[in-house]
């Protein structure tokens, strides 16, 4: 399942392919492409585990850049 994201207040680009790395590594992301020029967040997730790995990725997210709010595109 194709999910798209802004990463709203990323500010770091160095923590954008940081993200972007721990994110590939979760169960369920098959392929994540962060981009720091547009702060979209696109990805393919198994549909069986959407949600739960919503909230490992926010948690990944909020590691690296506390202040970014992961919003729906």
């Amino acid at each position: 399942m194709k999910k798209t994201y802004l990463l709203d207040g990323l500010d770091c680009a160095s923590c954008a392919i940081k993200i972007e790395k721990a994110i590939n590594k979760l169960d369920g992301v098959n392929n994540a492409t962060l981009s720091f020029a547009t702060t979209k967040l696109i990805m393919d997730i198994d549909e069986n585990v959407v949600e739960h790995v919503e909230q490992l990725i926010n948690e990944t997210i909020n590691k690296y850049e506390p202040q970014v709010q992961m919003k729906k595109r």
